[in-house]
């Protein structure tokens, strides 16, 4: 990955590079050949202004100073100059030998059109220098009157070569402005690479059954920074359920080894009495098939209690005052034969939010848990109610009680109070569960007045 970002950063650099220094490479190209022949324009008028008095007088032969002052210019410059008469004869020429002297130029178009008093420039090839030239020819005007014609020449090569050191200039800035890009890549993709990198080994480790790996949620970029806080939240969830899943296997391998040992111990009996003595392997028969009840119902609850934790169950709105009373209303029967007085208390209406059944189950736990431990004569509230954001449900009874210690472990699996003996003790531990999954909370609270107040709160549903 680091260097698949390394070469798309240096590839999009370059891009960028030739998209502006070719264009500018062609401009700098127009530019220096202007400005050469807006120079050579110039130079051209101010030699034609000195040449003037001398092709009045015609007196060139003995001009040794426009003649210095041409070889002057030469050498300054580079350009080659060419004085004509308005015959077009070379009366000065910057050469050292002096060979074109006394040379007509009226075959090159330049000095004739200057000749005829126009300024000329442009490009031609010489055959005698066998070079590409560039020129500017200008007219010796005395008033109205040419007397002649001056024309400046100049490599082409020369404009090339100009334009050659700036496009090289651009180059080693483009090669550093690459370098640069390749460092800054490296650099980037290295602190990203490296929280992925640990990111990567946070992962290794979880899977390798590490549930303790993490990864840094601190450091790295926003969009790292998120992936890690999901990774963590993912690593906590399975380390939750593994941790579900190993308890309940313990716990169910440690309940269930009770009633299977005492199942198959009473089958023994009974088989062993089934001649000599008929009732008492009919009595062992018996106890055999309330262990298998009592087996039955223990394996129930771990099913229940084991799809309460695995499931992952949206919420839904639900009245949480009709449903109550449906079930105030479904125990009454049972608590009339107990003798206890069993009634509802709270609004028509309480919209909470919660998983499928979670209110049935948790109002029947607590109902139940409630009459099997209240005295005849005693009375036993339901009461639904909101505070805040929040709708709470309590069964109140007058039973024997729990301590406040007794009441925090009463949620734990398999723990049941001395006066159950019959219970499985998985049911408040269901009944926590659910409320979790339904995104609130059961608690048991002593009562002052003796009792308990078994409690679930809920959120109340948005209009």
């Amino acid at each position: 990955m680091k260097w698949r970002f390394i070469t798309a950063l240096m590839s999009v650099t370059l891009l960028v590079l030739l998209a502006q220094d070719i264009p500018l490479g062609f401009y700098l190209q127009q530019v220096e050949h202007d400005r050469i022949i807006t120079s050579l324009e110039r130079d051209a008028f101010l030699l034609a202004g000195r040449s003037e008095q001398a092709l009045e007088t015609l007196a060139t032969e003995d001009d040794s100073e426009l003649i210095q002052t041409v070889k002057n210019y030469r050498d300054a410059g580079g350009s080659r100059v060419v004085i004509v008469d308005k015959e077009g004869t070379a009366v000065v020429v910057s050469d050292d030998d002096q060979a074109d002297l006394g040379t007509s130029f009226l075959n090159r178009p330049e000095i004739a059109e200057a000749l005829s008093g126009k300024i000329s420039t442009g490009h031609r090839f010489s055959a005698t220098l066998n070079q590409e030239l560039l020129y500017v020819t200008v007219p010796i005007l005395s008033g109205s009157e040419i007397l002649g014609a001056v024309r400046l020449t100049y490599p082409d090569y020369v404009v090339t070569n100009k334009v050659n050191e700036q496009i090289g200039l651009l180059s080693a800035v483009a090669l550093i402005a690459l370098l640069l890009a390749a460092i800054v890549g490296y650099i980037v993709s290295g602190t990203i690479t490296r929280r992925l990198r640990r990111l990567q080994e946070a992962t290794e480790a979880l899977a390798s059954g590490d549930l303790m790996a993490r990864a840094d949620e601190t450091a790295g970029a926003k969009e790292i920074r998120s992936l890690a806080e999901s990774f963590n939240d993912m690593a906590e969830r399975l380390q939750l359920l593994i941790n579900q899943q190993r308890t309940f296997a313990a716990d169910a391998s440690h309940q269930l080894r009770t009633p299977l040992t005492a199942l198959r111990l009473r089958l023994e009996r009974a088989h062993d009495l089934l001649e000599t003595d008929p009732a008492g392997a009919a009595e062992r028969l018996a106890a055999a098939e309330a262990e298998a009840d009592r087996l039955s119902n223990l394996i129930e609850g771990l099913l229940l209690l084991s799809r309460t934790e695995a499931a992952n169950v949206q919420r839904e709105r639900f009245d949480l005052a009709a449903v109550t009373r449906d079930r105030v209303n479904h125990w009454k029967a049972l608590a009339a034969e107990s003798g206890v007085k069993l009634r509802f208390e709270g609004p028509q209406q309480l919209g909470v939010t919660a998983i499928p059944s979670a209110i049935e189950q948790i109002a029947d736990n607590y109902i139940d848990n409630a009459l099997s431990v209240s005295p005849k004569g005693s009375r036993l509230i339901v009461r639904v109610f909101s505070e805040g954001s929040i709708a709470q449900l309590h069964v109140l009874d007058q039973g024997p009680g729990l301590s406040a210690a007794e009441c925090t472990r009463a949620f734990d699996r398999f723990w049941r109070a001395n006066s159950d003996r019959h219970g499985s003790g998985l049911g408040l531990a269901i009944v926590a569960q659910l409320a979790r999954a339904s995104g609130g909370t059961a608690q048991l609270t002593p009562r002052p007045e003796g009792g308990l107040d078994a409690s679930a709160t809920f959120d109340l549903a948005k209009d």
